[in-house]
């Protein structure tokens, strides 16, 4: 149905979802341009970029949405601000983690669990799906990372929104497509951020090889401008997009939003 659902785009992998009833946040980062995060191991690096909104400007959330624990994903503005009875779906990795830290209902959602929730006459029916935040040694010290599939239903219409996470290219993505095979928007983290020369997120070309893996209707590229560490700019994939003829590529700056169309099922 038109209108009933978008993605606002706020910086870094920082979205808000409006999926019908339900309004969820992603991968929460509020730091303002020209400060410090703390990404891990000791590795630190400076926001070059300002978010679309702050945590105060929020509407009111159903839930939060965590890829993993990284400072670039959640950050210490999330940490204090946030509202600690919000459920926070996440790795079991995160959601130990940040039960510490006060966030009660952290959800740990182990590879391909499901979570589903009711609201209004609509269901969303969120599943954890593979990701691996880097190959070989660095893959072994880097936290668990997830991505995530939200199925959105009501009235007869329905919404598929896949969101990578800080992922490379690995063999058990291909599972995602064999299991997943209608999604309409893909959310891809990009950025090409590299620890010891080791990619631990996609680069323009992997990007560009995980949406033709995954053929959705629509592709929005997210987390690839916003820190020093970023080493491949948004520009390397919208080349191998045109390069290969990849359809529905929507590339949006902080504070835009893109409605995605719902389709009737059978």
């Amino acid at each position: 149905m038109p209108g009933e659902c978008a993605v606002t785009f706020v910086g870094t992998a920082t979205t808000l979802l409006r999926l019908g009833p339900f309004t969820l946040l992603t991968d929460p980062n509020f730091v303002r341009r020209g400060q410090w995060i703390h990404i891990g191991h000791g590795i630190v690096t400076r926001r070059r970029t300002d978010p679309a909104m702050t945590i105060g400007e929020l509407p009111e959330l159903d839930a939060v949405v965590l890829s993993h624990l990284h400072g670039d994903h959640f950050d210490r503005v999330a940490a204090r601000e946030l509202d600690r009875a919000l459920p926070l779906f996440t790795t079991p990795h995160a959601a130990g983690r940040l039960r510490k830290r006060g966030f009660a209902e952290s959800v740990p959602m182990p590879r391909w669990s499901e979570r589903s929730t009711t609201k209004d006459g609509a269901r969303l029916t969120v599943t954890s799906l593979p990701a691996r935040h880097a190959r070989g040694l660095v893959g072994a010290v880097a936290p668990p990372v997830m991505g995530t599939l939200l199925d959105y239903e009501r009235a007869g219409h329905r919404l598929r929104l896949y969101l990578s996470g800080d992922t490379v290219l690995h063999d058990d993505l291909a599972e995602i497509r064999r299991r997943c095979p209608d999604i309409d928007l893909a959310v891809v983290h990009l950025g090409g951020t590299r620890i010891l020369g080791h990619l631990i997120s996609m680069d323009g070309r992997e990007g560009a090889d995980l949406v033709e893996l995954l053929r959705p209707l629509q592709a929005l590229p997210v987390h690839h401008d916003d820190y020093g560490l970023f080493t491949s700019p948004l520009s390397e994939f919208q080349v191998e997009v045109v390069r290969r003829g990849i359809p529905g590529v929507e590339c949006v700056v902080p504070g835009m939003t893109l409605d995605v169309p719902t389709r009737k099922t059978a």
